[in-house]
């Protein structure tokens, strides 16, 4: 019996000095080999939201990071964050944080069940972005909101609801993370600063005549808002009213001229 114990312990001995050599080694390996951690990314990794939006233009919320700490972007891109997050990255930085302005997400377009009509029956995938390659959607109007949800889907803060055909925005669950903005195949949902503010919905660019055949309260470019503006805050461009909320004084004028209705008291509250 014992002549079999021998060979056997001895296998067993090679075997863990192998597996220790091979341990050893990986070891060293991994300290030589180790890349260096940056400790500032991390501290401002730690403070950003982890909504990895892409909202702020990088990568995720470790590509901003990364970029902060080596001085290749600027505190205040994430809209989800805030202020308090500008900050908080600031004083890591040992800079100054600045103003950040707060935005929310804004559906420009009121095409809803009540103000346009579907040309057809659409029977295909309950997405706006499959309707969309189909006949140029199944709405009468061709720019505006598919009312199918991808947004909706899209919003992980519960911000966006389809109501009455269209898509809405609670401006105080939205956190600007532009989710919405960028699921959206029509390109009528913008980012906008959070203040009072006249606002067009409408995005139709086709003559006027055209556009009242498709909607109510569709934008006619008669550009009677643009020469009532006394702040140069609002253009017409092909055929579509454009308000700069940043010169608007929300004196209101547009609104109360307008003879279609399409420009609204926007007041994010």
């Amino acid at each position: 019996m014992s002549d079999y114990i021998l060979p056997v312990l001895i296998s067993v001995a090679v075997v863990a000095g192998i597996g220790l050599i091979i341990g050893l080694v990986l070891s060293i390996a991994s300290i030589v080999m180790a890349v260096p951690k940056d400790e500032k990314a991390e501290k401002i990794l730690n403070i950003l939201p982890g909504a990895n939006c892409g909202a702020c233009g990088f990568s995720g919320c470790s590509g901003y990071a990364s970029a902060l700490s080596k001085g290749e972007a600027k505190v205040g891109l994430c809209p989800v964050g805030g202020e308090k997050c500008a900050k908080d990255a600031a004083l890591i930085l040992g800079v100054d944080a600045g103003s950040v302005e707060k935005k929310v997400a804004f559906v420009q377009c009121r095409g809803n069940c009540d103000n346009t009509s579907n040309k057809a029956i659409y029977d295909g995938i309950q997405s706006c972005s499959a309707a969309s390659k189909i006949g140029n959607g199944v709405s009468e109007c061709i720019y505006g909101c598919l009312g199918f949800g991808d947004c909706v889907d899209a919003c992980q803060y519960g911000a966006v609801s389809i109501c009455n055909g269209v898509s809405v925005i609670d401006s105080q669950k939205c956190t600007a993370c532009s989710a919405c903005v960028k699921t959206c195949p029509r390109h009528i949902i913008s980012l906008v600063p959070y203040k009072t503010s006249a606002a067009v919905t409408c995005s139709n660019k086709d003559k006027g005549a055209n556009t009242r055949k498709v909607c109510k309260v569709g934008c006619i470019g008669c550009k009677k808002c643009e020469k009532l503006c006394e702040a140069d805050a609002i253009k017409v461009d092909s055929f579509c009213a454009y308000v700069d909320m940043n010169k608007c004084v929300s004196c209101m004028k547009c609104i109360e001229g307008c003879p279609q209705g399409c420009i609204t008291h926007f007041m994010a509250e």
